[in-house]
C-alpha cells in the first residue's frame, strides 16, 4: 500500500528494506530528481498510538545515517537532495485501511 501510495504520488521505487549494518530503509524513491527515503509505520486502530507517532527524533536521525549509507553505495546524493518521508497505515476493525504520507519530516 506504501509503495503504491508513493507511485499513485509520481514517485518512481529504487528499493525496498534495504538493509546495511546501521539498520533499514523501508522505501527508497525518486521524486523527480530529490531522493526520499521513506518510513512505513502500520497500526491497528484503538490499539497502539498513531503511527506518526512512532517515528521520534531518534528515528529520524537513524534514518538520515541510513541515507548516507545508501548513498555510499549508490552514488552520492542526487541535484534535488535528500528528504524523509513518513508513511502511517491505519487498520481499523472495519473498513479499508487508512493511508497517511507526510512528507519532508526531517
Amino acid at each position: 500500500m506504501a509503495a503504491r501510495r508513493l507511485v499513485d504520488a509520481g514517485m518512481r521505487i529504487l528499493d525496498r528494506n534495504w538493509r546495511c549494518r546501521d539498520g533499514e530503509i523501508d522505501i527508497v524513491a525518486a521524486d523527480g530528481d530529490a531522493l526520499v527515503i521513506c518510513e512505513v509505520k502500520t497500526r491497528r486502530a484503538a490499539l497502539y498510538e498513531h503511527p506518526m507517532a512512532a517515528v521520534r527524533p531518534e528515528k529520524t536521525e537513524r534514518l538520515r545515517r541510513l541515507a548516507e549509507r545508501w548513498l555510499e553505495r549508490h552514488g552520492g546524493p542526487p541535484p534535488g537532495g535528500v528528504r524523509i518521508d513518513v508513511i502511517g497505515v491505519l487498520l481499523p476493525a472495519r473498513g479499508a485501511p487508512v493511508v497517511e504520507h507526510v512528507r519532508g519530516v526531517a
